[in-house]
């Protein structure tokens, strides 16, 4: 029962909070001047595409892979994002187009697959590669490192 009320208690905290957050108001016009025009709101703010680029922002050819053979779940993001079953080896390709901000703090692609039986019958993680531009970034072979491939692009 205890456990009931304290989950209940966060949720209403939790709903309270983000009713205050996000207003659609707009600000009262500052003193002897014409109140700034402000943005219309978007019908699903906070859900959606991610904004578009500044002009002249950087673009990068981003390639993830999965190497070995059989089927496990890939996690990936950066060119999208999406964990499911895939068919080895498996590889995704895209385009990431990184704003100012972005540039300056960068821009997280990673994957992270599932395990496969290695050559000696045990369990391992499968082996990924993170390309940009055609240079390999980032590598795991699935044995030494068990964290998946993850690269920050700036």
């Amino acid at each position: 029962m205890r456990r009931t009320i304290t989950a209940v208690t966060l949720c209403a905290g939790a709903a309270l909070l983000l009713t205050g957050c996000g207003s659609a108001e707009p600000k009262p016009a500052p003193e002897g001047g014409k109140q700034q025009p402000q943005p219309a709101a978007s019908k699903d703010q906070g859900q959606g595409p991610a904004p578009a680029p500044a002009a002249g922002g950087a673009k990068h050819e981003v390639t993830l892979e999965v190497g070995g053979t059989g089927r496990t779940a890939v996690m990936y993001s950066g060119i999208g994002s999406g964990f499911e079953p895939q068919s080895l080896p498996w590889s995704k390709s895209g385009t990431a187009e990184l704003t100012a901000a972005e540039q300056k703090v960068g821009y997280l692609v990673n994957v992270v697959p599932g395990t496969i039986t290695g050559a000696d019958g045990k369990l391992q993680q499968a082996p990924c590669t993170i390309k940009v531009d055609g240079k390999v970034v980032a590598q795991s072979d699935g044995v030494t490192n068990a964290k998946g491939c993850s690269y920050t692009i700036k």
